[in-house]
């Protein structure tokens, strides 16, 4: 009765193969997106911005990435925040280095170059795999972090060791920096989050995606049937970093404005982010972006009900939330692997026949 696929007909295979074949969903999406473009930026204050649209947003893009490396072409990675760092200190160097160039093209030169040092970290992956891949990448999180704390010219010799997104425009609209308004921000992040969406979304439809989870499935009958299995590696090491730079500039640029990188991206971002996939599920863009939500939303309405409401300490809420993510990854790793995202497949075909049984 809410969700039928009845009378939705394909007379051509372009019509069959787009991204959103059956009408419901095309116009669900297009209703979002509609809501995202012309409603919220009229609704939104610093702090719903700043507490919940920016991070969503931006962690979005950092789990589709790593979705795409792990979920699609099954290479396990725990560097996600140190490719994050190189996205951001990469935009840091641009925007320094090239003032009047559009922080449009600093974005997405910063998610080339994070492309560029994730295809040579994934080297190893043609050799390795699993836990001992999992390991390298551990290894290129922690000596990226070290890269950038102890060469002064990443941060320009600053005697802090920070580094600061000096203020941007983009069409005449600041969108870095203190002075820079709410609604610029989030409408700059969320261009870059359709772009990624959507463009993930072909990738993993297409030939590409095809490759890369014949390899997460079985690397060697892949290579039999012709895939080869340095270009699959490779890229998808190379795209998934493009996405995790780009979301590492815009959380270095935009939302934070300024970051140092053992803080802002230790270790315990890899494993936020690897988080999001594993709650959102595996080889899901969907899933990346429940994930993001969930993982944004949880601590601000931990707070809302057990600061604010219920009046208990702020350390035991936190802890809280450490509790209930530990909890749930070892609920959707046994019962539902697929996590969020197969949960809305379930109610969709429960959909699909209500009001009879299924």
């Amino acid at each position: 009765m809410f969700y039928r696929e009845a009378g939705d007909f394909s007379t051509t295979y372009a019509e069959d193969q787009q991204t959103f074949p059956i009408k419901f969903d095309r116009y669900r999406y297009y209703v979002v997106l509609f809501v995202a473009i012309f409603v919220i930026p009229f609704m939104v204050n610093d702090y719903w911005v700043n507490s919940l649209f920016l991070p969503f947003l931006i962690y979005a893009i950092a789990a589709i990435g790593l979705n795409i490396l792990v979920g699609y072409c099954g290479q396990v990675s725990l560097g996600t925040g140190g490719f994050m760092a190189v996205g951001a200190y990469a935009c840091y160097k641009l925007m320094t280095a090239m003032p009047d160039v559009s922080m449009f093209i600093h974005i997405l030169l910063a998610g080339v170059i994070t492309a560029a040092v994730g295809a040579l970290f994934g080297l190893p992956s043609l050799r390795i795999k699993g836990f001992y891949l999992a390991v390298a990448t551990l290894a290129a999180q922690f000596f990226l972090v070290w890269l950038f704390n102890r060469v002064p010219w990443f941060y320009n010799y600053s005697a802090s060791g920070q580094i600061s997104a000096p203020e941007r425009d983009t069409f005449g609209i600041l969108i870095t920096g203190p002075s820079a308004e709410a609604w610029a921000t989030y409408m700059f992040c969320l261009i870059f989050t359709v772009f990624s969406a959507l463009v993930a979304r072909n990738l993993t439809r297409g030939s590409v995606g095809r490759k890369w989870m014949a390899i997460r499935d079985m690397d060697i009958a892949a290579e039999i049937i012709g895939v080869n299995p340095l270009r699959a590696k490779l890229t998808a090491f190379a795209v998934s970093s493009f996405f995790i730079g780009i979301s590492g500039a815009l959380f270095f640029s935009i939302y934070l404005g300024a970051v140092e990188v053992g803080e802002a991206f230790g270790i315990q971002k890899s494993f936020l982010v690897l988080f999001m996939i594993i709650i959102g599920g595996l080889g899901s863009i969907f899933g990346s972006f429940a994930g993001a939500a969930f993982l944004v939303l949880l601590p601000v309405l931990l707070k809302i009900v057990g600061v604010d409401w219920l009046g208990w300490p702020t350390d035991i809420v936190a802890h809280l939330q450490l509790v209930i993510v530990g909890g749930l990854i070892i609920i959707f790793l046994i019962a539902e692997p697929h996590g969020l995202a197969q949960l809305w497949r379930v109610a969709k075909e429960k959909l699909r026949l209500w009001p009879f049984p299924h």
